[in-house]
């Protein structure tokens, strides 16, 4: 069974929580990074304030009354607002040490990450119950297979008992790696939400390593977020187009040293 005492795993006797404040820079990036998959970019002024924000000047809860004040002006642009908040979210929830192996908590990262966002206009926090597809260019325009709406419920329920029933401690840190990220992009294939998936899942990817007790190296996901995206999308394409090569290369590099160039040739 899953023990829930893993953050110990991998760590040199450091408690999570002492660690977490020094993640505050590099969760700031990676928020901002993740930004890139759906084409969006931050404001200077949410940049800014992040700043001052690291450097202990301002809380999460200061720089969020600011922004909203911002986002209520004339000053601001419309389309910044979902990467602005969004962004906000993702650092504000990487700085807790909070984390449950339990549908419920994806859900809930879902709807912490796009709740009250104007530029928004889909559900948040709750399952979509709609059947999807979407273009991608990795894969010359056809789309991944995402589960049927009315199955997520289940296929979830069934994915996360699984995960809580593997024996971690009996493997490598290569092997755990390399599972955890199999985990999440099983999460990404059913695509539970109507959108925000792969933001969704890069969070509870970034949580679920952290409490597994692994160092996360920021710079895949601040610096190719679109890459992230791209790899998990092959790694659940249909029949000869589906590999998990890139997805096991972005692993790599972000939790076990690795310096793989992130690049999906253009052809697949």
């Amino acid at each position: 069974m899953f023990d829930e005492t893993y953050g110990t795993l991998f760590r040199e006797d450091i408690p999570y929580e002492e660690e977490v404040p020094n993640y505050t820079k590099e969760n700031w990036e990676i928020g901002f990074g993740l930004q890139a998959i759906d084409g969006l970019k931050p404001s200077k002024y949410l940049v800014e304030l992040a700043e001052k924000q690291v450097a202990g000047k301002i809380s999460y809860q200061e720089l969020e009354e600011k922004m909203k004040e911002y986002h209520a002006s004339d000053e601001s642009f419309s389309d910044s607002d979902e990467a602005d908040f969004s962004a906000m979210r993702i650092a504000k929830i990487l700085a807790t040490n909070t984390f449950g192996l339990r549908p419920p908590v994806l859900v809930g990262y879902h709807k912490q990450l796009f709740s009250n966002i104007e530029s928004f206009n889909y559900p948040v926090g709750e399952y979509r119950t709609i059947n999807i597809k979407k273009t991608e260019d990795v894969l010359n325009g056809d789309s991944v297979q995402y589960s049927y709406h009315e199955e997520i419920d289940d296929a979830l329920g069934s994915i996360f008992e699984q995960e809580r029933r593997k024996s971690y401690r009996k493997m490598s840190k290569e092997e755990v790696a390399y599972e955890a990220m199999d985990f999440i992009a099983t999460i990404w294939h059913i695509h539970p939400f109507r959108e925000g998936n792969t933001r969704t899942a890069a969070v509870y990817a970034i949580k679920y390593y952290r409490h597994l007790g692994f160092k996360i190296d920021n710079e895949p996901f601040k610096n190719h977020a679109q890459y992230f995206r791209d790899s998990l999308t092959l790694a659940s394409a249909e029949f000869d187009k589906r590999t998990d090569k890139y997805l096991r290369m972005f692993t790599e590099n972000i939790v076990l040293g690795g310096q793989n160039e992130l690049v999906i040739p253009k052809q697949m």
